[in-house]
């Protein structure tokens, strides 16, 4: 259900344990998850990809990111919080 997996994500957007964005999230040093939208341009993928195998953390994609986070045209989440992140895989059936 992404819509409980949405609010999830709103829940660690407010608890700032979210970082948004492909660029932003390089400079992020431990995650526990990778989100990205589904609707992600083929470079922005791989960019996504080279993060994924940095931070050996799970990468899932779901719909409509952006607008489960509250900023429109975002393609990528990377969640901070280790509980949060195993709610998130949970409800998005990974």
């Amino acid at each position: 259900m992404q819509n409980k997996a949405a609010n999830y994500l709103g829940l660690a957007r407010r608890a700032g344990k979210l970082t948004l964005g492909v660029n932003a999230s390089e400079t992020v040093k431990k995650c526990y998850l990778l989100v990205a939208d589904v609707t992600v341009a083929k470079n922005s993928r791989k960019e996504i990809e080279k993060q994924q195998k940095r931070l050996a953390c799970p990468l899932v994609f779901m719909e409509g990111l952006g607008d489960a986070v509250g900023k429109a045209g975002c393609m990528l989440a990377a969640v901070r919080e280790e509980h949060l992140a195993a709610a998130i895989l949970k409800e998005l059936g990974e």
